[in-house]
């Protein structure tokens, strides 16, 4: 979708903000959903180091967070963004232009929960993509009180078992050995691993902790297109500083910094 749907300058809607230290600016809803730290863990997550030509996709990509934090971190990829709300891909798009992103970077609006056959730009690169990351919404319609705005509703709570079809989509889009990469909270667990079953194996679940005596507040999982490698619960990692709302070196390293985070 062109840049030129979002208006140039910061509107009542929209908000200019700075990402992995200044690296990135993205402009992106003022209210409703809003990007942060999970884009930025999920980017960082995806297993494809700098430097190695890699074709990714971002899966749900709002306004392009986590696919501008991967293509920053690994300069020679490639990356579609992939988001469902047409305006939310106008601003993915303005944004691959602000951060001078769009010779590897470019954006399809569909919805992933849709029979690939009817998506035909995307249905052209099935099994093409050597990794895909994802940020679904984190509540399922039904299970809690709907957000007022309409955007934050749409991207905080999807259909009963969405989470199968966006595995069957991972799953379609990626070539035998790609990696798929989500970010969710704990209490999804069950339901991606039911939906990541028969399509994927070598899966890994990284509990993510904000405090240490605190329950885990999202997991990460990672999963490998046809593998039949053993689940494994990884131990958990601790966002910040004992008793400090510093970030420890690490995270500070991966939100800051822009590098990866290793399984």
């Amino acid at each position: 979708m062109p840049s030129q749907d979002v208006p140039e300058s910061v509107d009542d809607e929209t908000t200019d903000d700075l990402f992995l230290g200044g690296a990135l600016t993205i402009r992106q809803p003022r209210t409703g959903y809003r990007a942060g730290l999970d884009a930025v863990l999920l980017a960082a997550a995806c297993p494809v180091a700098p430097g190695v030509s890699a074709r990714c996709l971002d899966c749900g990509a709002g306004a392009g967070v986590a696919g501008l934090a991967l293509a920053h971190r690994v300069g020679g990829s490639a990356v579609t963004l992939v988001e469902r709300n047409g305006w939310l891909a106008a601003l993915a798009a303005h944004n691959c232009v602000i951060n001078e992103l769009t010779q590897r970077v470019h954006v399809v609006t569909a919805d992933v929960t849709l029979p690939l056959a009817t998506l035909a730009v995307l249905a052209s690169a099935a099994g093409s993509y050597d990794h895909v990351i994802a940020n679904p919404p984190y509540f399922a319609h039904g299970t809690g009180t709907r957000a007022p705005d309409p955007r934050k509703d749409a991207s905080h709570a999807m259909a009963v078992d969405a989470f199968d079809g966006w595995a069957r989509f991972a799953a379609a889009m990626l070539r035998p050995g790609g990696s798929y990469t989500i970010i969710q909270r704990p209490a999804a667990v069950p339901e991606i691993l039911r939906a990541l079953e028969r399509r994927f194996g070598k899966i890994k679940v990284l509990p993510i902790y904000s405090r240490d005596t605190l329950p885990a507040s999202r997991v990460l999982i990672s999963a490998i297109k046809g593998s039949r490698a053993e689940l494994q619960i990884l131990p958990g990692r601790t966002l910040h500083q004992l008793g400090s709302h510093r970030f420890k070196p690490d995270f500070d390293a991966i939100l800051r910094g822009g590098t990866g985070l290793t399984f």
